[in-house]
Parts: C-alpha cells; sequence; structure tokens
C-alpha cells in the first residue's frame, strides 16, 4: 500500500542537508511538522529540508483491526518482538530507502541526510538506519525500541556503511506505552554490535517528547549537519 506523499519544509537558503522525520503509530506527518517551525522562528537549520512522512492507513491487530495510519502491523504490545509484521516493517524499510535515494537524487549528499522518528516512526528509522546501503549523517530514535531482532544483523549491508555514523535516542522513564526498558535494552544491543549510541533518559516523561529532549537533538542535529555556510557553497560552483 503506498504512502500519501510526504509534507516537506524546504530549506530557506541553499539546500545542502535534509532531516527525515516519522511519526509513530496513529499520527502523520502533520504531527512532528512542529520540529521544523519551531527551529525556523530561532533561525536555525536554514540550509536543511525537512521531510515528513505519513505512514499508509493498515489494519492494527493490536486495536481490534481498525485501520490507522502505521508503519506496520503491533499484534501485542506485552512483548514486541514475539510475533511481528515482517512484511509490514520490511514495505516501510524499501520505503525510507526510498526517501533518502529522492534526496540523493536532488543532489544532497547521503552523509548530510539524518533519518530519525518517534515510537513506530523511531522504530523503523533506527532499522532502516542501519540497514541502509549508504552512509548516512545520522540516525535517531525517540521513544523506540529495535525491530526483528532476530534477523536484523543479516539485513545489513556487507560493508556496513553505517557502522560508525552516531545513533541517538531518547526515552521517558515513565513511557507506559513502549517501555523504558525496551528503549534501554535496544541501545544495549546495538553497542553491543558494535554501533555508537547516545541514550538519554527523560525523568518522569511518559510517551510523549518534551522540550528539554528536543534541545538535545537539536543539539545532535547540529553536531551531525551543520550548516556550510555562503562560502562552502561558492567553492562549489
Amino acid at each position: 500500500m503506498a504512502s500519501p506523499a510526504a509534507l516537506v519544509v524546504p530549506a530557506l537558503k541553499r539546500h545542502t542537508s535534509t532531516v527525515i522525520v516519522a511519526h509513530g503509530l496513529g499520527d502523520t506527518g502533520n504531527g512532528w511538522i512542529f520540529l521544523a517551525e519551531s527551529w525556523r522562528r530561532k533561525n536555525k537549520f536554514e540550509e536543511t529540508a525537512f521531510v515528513f512522512p505519513h505512514a499508509p492507513h493498515i489494519p492494527i491487530t493490536l486495536n481490534m483491526g481498525m485501520r490507522m495510519p502505521g508503519w506496520y502491523d503491533i499484534l501485542s504490545f506485552d512483548d514486541l518482538n514475539v510475533r511481528e509484521d515482517n512484511r509490514g516493517i520490511e514495505r516501510s524499510q524499501a520505503y525510507f530507502h526510498s526517501l533518502i535515494k529522492s534526496e540523493m537524487d536532488k543532489g544532497i549528499p547521503s552523509e548530510r541526510i539524518v533519518l530519525g522518528g518517534f515510537s513506530q516512526g523511531g522504530a523503523m528509522s533506527l532499522l532502516a538506519g542501519i540497514t541502509c546501503p549508504v552512509k548516512l549523517g545520522g540516525i535517531f530514535g525517540l521513544s523506540s525500541y529495535l525491530l526483528l531482532q532476530g534477523k536484523i544483523r543479516d539485513m545489513v549491508p556487507r560493508d556496513n556503511p553505517n557502522k560508525e555514523t552516531p545513533i541517538f535516542m531518547g526515552h521517558g522513564d515513565a513511557d507506559q506505552v513502549v517501555r523504558y526498558e525496551w528503549g534501554q535494552k535496544t541501545a544495549q544491543k546495538l553497542k553491543e554490535w558494535g554501533w555508537s549510541v547516545k541514550f538519554n533518559t527523560y525523568r518522569g516523561l511518559p510517551h510523549s517528547a518534551d522540550p528539554q529532549e528536543i534541545d538535545d537533538l537539536e543539539r545532535y542535529l547540529k553536531e551531525r549537519i551543520p550548516d556550510l555556510g555562503e562560502a562552502a557553497g561558492k567553492e562549489a560552483l
């Protein structure tokens, strides 16, 4: 099932980087556009375009088969890795990779593209990020967890282009939807497998994001995709 066209907030100056932000279950790209709006008001990331994709409407088993925006079906929240929607996850993985390719086709180097998201979108971003066939500028997951733990390492390209790509994760310790310990275990497992992961804990935060977490994400993005400036643009001409 095809996803609706993504929302795009274009760069204010010369477009040198892109951030792709994937929403959670039941939401749309509109739910996270506030990130770009906030940074625009603060004159941040003026060379960055922001892409907010929309998940397709699919039946969600956990919600009695009701159709809603979802990157994959969720069969149970008791243990997210016991039964997983492999087909849906792999479909969304291919879609996320196509978004990255679309930005590269516009002339954006893959190392200047960051992929991330919240909850289900964050879980997909972690998977699509570490299995991406090109090196990314960054990968982040907020209130998220690791998908397909039993096979994900077999999905990583042989040359593992994102082995050195820093991963940012943030999670509230009061999250009762995507449990805090799932986020912790995800970070631990990725570190065991050799990835560099920064895991931030937000005290008292439920399944949501808060200003401190957004500030931390902003710092991460500034490190990964700093504006290049007009001088760099002239050199490239």
